[in-house]
């Protein structure tokens, strides 16, 4: 249809292919075979020259229209290839909604105007979404062993460590790190010894290790409202520091010994979009945002 675009504008056969770099032979036979396409002649001949049908000047005016529309798409492309335009859908759990995924979009809308993210706060099916094809990126917490999926990459941003949270007139509040064992017979709050998750399945293995079961005096969802009612002298509490970043007046947060309980932080990503200009700026800016309150990820 270029073909007979250029035709239609030179006139002549001829003067098409000495602008398109063929010869005349070579666009004779192109229009022969799109003629047959068309099933109807596309060109008559004027003295001399050449002149488009009906038919033809439909055509002529529709290559116009796809060369332009070719010409957008590959520009788009290139956009989306160097990171400039395109869709990155992100999903994460609520505690690295409190200190790690904030700073991290506004780097990345700083640099990456362009890009939409579709972001969503959600605490189950985090990575299954990934291996669905469903989200682009999800943050997840992993366990001893890393899981393996066919088409998804799995990247280490951090380790973030648990921190006991204390009542500021607890004894050992004073302390620059505390042993477990020390709490054993301690009231808990959100300990999440009762569910099935890596994080609850992490926290009872500390306990066993420092040789005791708590006493779970409440479980809470949200890390602020759990120290609270630490604050309230209700019971003591293990956080993740990540969780951490906004914290409660009436508390003291200490380092916590023998064990310290540490979950690992990865970024679950579709191997169709992780080399991705957008993506790979994306993950560095949780890395940046990571090391800022959590100890950076090691390869």
């Amino acid at each position: 249809m270029q073909v007979l675009r250029a035709v239609v504008s030179s006139g002549s056969v001829s003067a098409a292919a000495t602008n398109l770099g063929y010869t005349p032979s070579a666009i004779s036979q192109q229009l022969t075979a799109l003629e047959k396409e068309a099933g109807t002649p596309l060109l008559e001949k004027v003295g001399r020259g050449l002149r488009p049908t009906p038919a033809g000047s439909l055509l002529a005016e529709r290559a116009g229209k796809i060369a332009e529309v070719v010409s957008a798409t590959e520009a788009e492309l290139a956009d989306i290839r160097a990171g400039r335009t395109g869709l990155l859908r992100v999903r994460f759990f609520h505690t690295a909604a409190v200190g790690l995924i904030p700073p991290a979009v506004a780097r990345f809308r700083a640099t990456h105007p362009e890009v939409q993210l579709d972001l969503r706060m959600q605490e189950a099916e985090l990575f299954d979404d990934v291996v669905a094809g469903e989200t682009d990126l999800s943050v997840i917490v992993v366990g001893d062993a890393v899981p393996q999926r066919r088409g998804v990459r799995l990247v280490h941003l951090a380790d973030d460590p648990y921190r006991v949270v204390l009542p500021e007139s607890h004894p050992v509040a004073g302390q620059d790190r505390v042993d477990l064992a020390r709490l054993s017979g301690e009231s808990w709050i959100n300990s999440a010894v009762t569910s099935g998750d890596i994080c609850s399945v992490l926290l009872r293995e500390a306990y066993a290790s420092a040789g005791f079961t708590p006493h779970v005096a409440l479980e809470t969802d949200g890390s602020y409202s759990a120290q609270g009612f630490v604050a309230a002298g209700i019971g003591v509490a293990l956080l993740p520091s990540l969780g951490l970043d906004v914290v409660h007046p009436g508390v003291e947060i200490r380092p916590v010994v023998n064990p310290e309980p540490v979950r690992r932080l990865y970024a679950a990503v579709r191997e169709p979009v992780a080399d991705r200009p957008a993506t790979t700026a994306f993950l560095a800016c949780l890395r940046e945002s990571a090391s800022a309150v959590v100890r950076p990820g090691r390869s």
